[in-house]
Order: structure tokens, then sequence, then C-alpha cells
């Protein structure tokens, strides 16, 4: 994967790959995001089963620090919510879903969403 970079009327430009997460920046980019400033961001893990296991929580607290846990309801599936600060970057996004997914899926977690206000 490469990633390319233009200046085009003093904004960074950059080409993202063609899935989720680069459709994702392609529209923040769109909006007038500003990739040079922190933002919390927001990562769900999903679980397979609910309630996901106590070891499985005490992981991604040992990871992530807080946690926040929302249970099912009648709008969707419960899932597992953990916020980090820091500039919003194609590889930093991707690569903290690929190691959260890697260290859930003995506990039939994934981390596949993810979301940031600006």
């Amino acid at each position: 994967m490469e990633l390319v970079f233009s200046m085009t009327n003093s904004r960074v430009s950059m080409d993202w790959p063609a899935d989720a997460d680069g459709d994702v920046f392609r529209r923040l980019e769109s909006n007038g995001f500003d990739f040079n400033k922190d933002y919390a961001v927001d990562y769900n893990v999903d679980f397979e089963t609910w309630p996901p296991v106590p070891a499985a929580l005490k992981l991604l607290r040992e990871q992530y620090g807080q946690i926040e846990i929302y249970e099912p309801d009648e709008d969707g599936d419960g899932y597992v919510l953990f916020t980090i600060l820091g500039r919003v970057t194609y590889e930093g996004v991707t690569s903290i879903q690929r190691n959260t997914s890697a260290i859930m899926q003995p506990y039939g977690g994934i981390c596949e969403t993810w979301g940031v206000l600006h």
C-alpha cells in the first residue's frame, strides 16, 4: 500500500486505499477535517456473543485504559468502546483496529468500527 501526498491550496491531500477506512478519510478530507490536530478517536469492539468474558474486558482496559460497555438494545448489538487521543491517520487507525482485533480474536471480538467528532 502506498500513500501519495500532494499539496493543494496549502492543504495536504492524500490518496487513501479503496476500502471502507479510506472512504471515511476521503469524506473527512472533503469536509475540511484538519489532520494536523489531535482528536479523540472512538473505537468499537464487537463480540460474537454477549456479554464479553471478563478476561476480554480486562485486556482492553490494560491496553487502552478506560472502556465503556454498551449493552444490546432495540437499536442493535452491544459493544465495547475505547478512545485514543491523537492525530487521525490511516496507518494509525487501521493499526489499532488490526491489533485490537488480534488480541480480541480468542474472545470472539473484532474491532472494525471507529469514529471521530470534529
